[in-house]
């Protein structure tokens, strides 16, 4: 980018890749409220929960505005919410343009109302950098009122980054690799011109750690020099040099059908798939459309939505907190700070615990919350699901986080996969194989790097793996997922729609088992679960016979 610029410039130099072992996963930490581009739920919880003698809700209304609109590419509009609306839309775009940020995640923290009547509301931002990993750093949003009782943004090159100034601005540098050859598991080769979901997949593979490298650096606007690195991505791998093709645990049909999966039902929408083997966790296809670009599929960040009640369900089932046959009501809707409901406002009164997943009941499992410790959702899905532990899948990969809830109504938003918990397809196709075999396996696309439960979890027990796998068929043979329900065999499935934001409509997901393999499906803005990722899930099983 020009010298003048407020944000960056991206600078390249070349080195030979080293196409051996396995990256050390680059994870975000970060996790998305109300915002992003595969963000949580709607205004109206956690820090921008209405009420008492806090700020005003219309400076708040304000922030989540600007949030939502930066972290949605809206940069025009984000723009036209601060107090220099020409200076904030060139400085934004120059930022994520000059380093190659796609799909920015901001969360947003407790606000703070200042003596003088401002108001800030701290953030965490969460920037993904094409092929390279997610630049994590937190900063602070100011509002102030305006003459006419309106708030904005209190303009200042600060606020998209602490260290951002009118002197010192941040270069994005390169190092550029070539992709080493790689075949399947079967020796088949694979090149992105053949399966296109691959190019970003194949730039990644290498030794340990020596993928993609880069960094983020504060330079001097003036001279150029460096002051400081921000962010670094991948490291130098040890070993010789090799020119042997880098083996992979893909599998050639299930990689072509994933990538005619996608292309023939996302409708065009972004979306994301992973199939994996149930049995040692190895990835058999990681697909995305569009197929360049951001590997959405296993660096995403997404709210989980309904998916996320396997785990829910794990919890509860664990301590024997509710029976398959119990009855939990399922009325329309359900207020805890906020007003909860089930897609389409459905409701079954009198409906059993089965009938709840099966139907992917909202309120009913919100309903249960109180059976569960704040702290014990997060507790489960590290210890049986290993979700958020650090992963080595042989590319950079986001590992999925389940906070603590700050709140009621936050604890309540956890309990269907909103709120903070994230995740992503190759996380719910891990999560999906655990729950149907008992056993944490973690994911692995480096032949030899992976395949063993690891040491920092626990299996389920038998009774609990009987239990969800009974409910996950019955969701295909009488509940949402009635989509899948003439394949042939023992599938089983469960459906999730996850909110977004009020200005976008909400991502479908949809996970499934067959046999030994686990699959997992996001389309963002699809709707529905059903609706969205079931046609391509459909397409995917059909193309591949069990």
């Amino acid at each position: 980018m020009p010298g003048s610029d407020y944000s960056a410039a991206t600078t390249w130099t070349a080195r030979r890749r080293r196409p051996r072992g396995g990256v050390r996963a680059v994870a975000a930490v970060g996790v998305v409220l109300a915002v992003g581009a595969g963000g949580a739920y709607a205004a109206g919880a956690g820090p921008f929960a209405r009420g008492g003698d806090g700020p005003d809700p219309a400076a708040l209304e304000q922030a989540r505005a600007f949030l939502a609109d930066w972290a949605g590419g809206r940069l025009p509009n984000a723009a036209a919410r601060t107090t220099s609306p020409g200076t904030a839309q060139k400085v934004l775009g120059n930022f994520t343009a000059g380093l190659d940020i796609s799909e920015p995640g901001l969360t947003a923290a407790k606000p703070e109302l200042g003596e003088d009547g401002t108001v800030t509301v701290p953030f965490t931002a969460r920037m993904p950098i094409t092929d390279l990993g997610t630049w994590t750093y937190t900063s602070e949003l100011p509002l102030r009122e305006q003459p006419d009782g309106s708030w904005k943004v209190d303009w200042r090159l600060s606020l998209v980054h602490p260290r951002l100034s009118e002197t010192e601005k941040f270069r994005l540098e390169r190092e550029e690799a070539s992709a080493p050859e790689a075949t399947d598991r079967d020796g088949v080769a694979l090149s992105a011109d053949a399966f296109p979901s691959l190019g970003p997949v194949l730039g990644q593979l290498a030794g340990e750690g020596a993928g993609p490298r880069g960094a983020v650096r504060l330079v001097d606007r003036a001279t150029g020099e460096v002051e400081r690195t921000e962010a670094r991505f991948g490291e130098e791998a040890d070993g010789p040099d090799d020119d042997e093709p880098v083996r992979t645990t893909l599998d050639a049909d299930w990689q072509s059908a994933a990538e005619q999966a996608l292309a023939g039902e996302a409708d065009g929408k972004n979306a994301a798939l992973v199939a994996l083997r149930i049995d040692n966790g190895e990835i058999l296809a990681v697909a995305n459309s569009p197929s360049s670009g951001f590997n959405r599929a296993v660096s995403g960040t997404y709210a989980p939505g309904s998916t996320w009640k396997m785990v829910t369900s794990t919890a509860l089932l664990l301590k024997g907190a509710v029976g398959l046959d119990d009855v939990v009501d399922c009325p329309k809707y359900l207020t805890v700070g906020k007003q909860f409901h089930n897609v389409e406002t459905s409701e079954f009164p009198g409906a059993t615990f089965r009938k709840d997943f099966t139907e992917s009941c909202n309120t009913a499992f919100i309903s249960l919350r109180g059976k569960l410790g704040d702290a014990e959702l997060g507790e489960v899905a590290d210890e049986y699901f290993g979700v958020g532990q650090e992963w080595r899948v042989g590319i950079p990969s986001y590992d999925g986080s389940v906070p603590v809830p700050r709140d009621e109504t936050e604890k309540a938003a956890s309990m269907i996969g909103q709120g903070r918990v994230q995740a992503n397809p190759l996380i719910m196709a891990s999560v999906t194989a655990t729950a149907v075999s008992g056993a944490f396996h973690q994911p692995t696309i480096t032949a030899g790097d992976g395949g063993g439960t690891t040491t920092s979890t626990t299996p389920l027990p038998e009774h609990v793996v009987a239990q969800l796998r009974e409910l996950m068929r019955a969701t295909v043979t009488d509940g949402t997922a009635r989509v899948l329900a003439d394949l042939p065999g023992e599938v089983g499935a469960k459906t999730g729609t996850a909110e977004v934001s009020e200005e976008q409509d909400n991502n479908g997901w949809l996970v499934a088992y067959r046999g030994n393999v686990a699959v997992a499906c996001v389309v963002e803005e699809g709707v529905t679960g059903g609706g969205s990722a079931g046609p391509v899930v459909h397409s995917l099983l059909t193309a591949v016979p069990e």
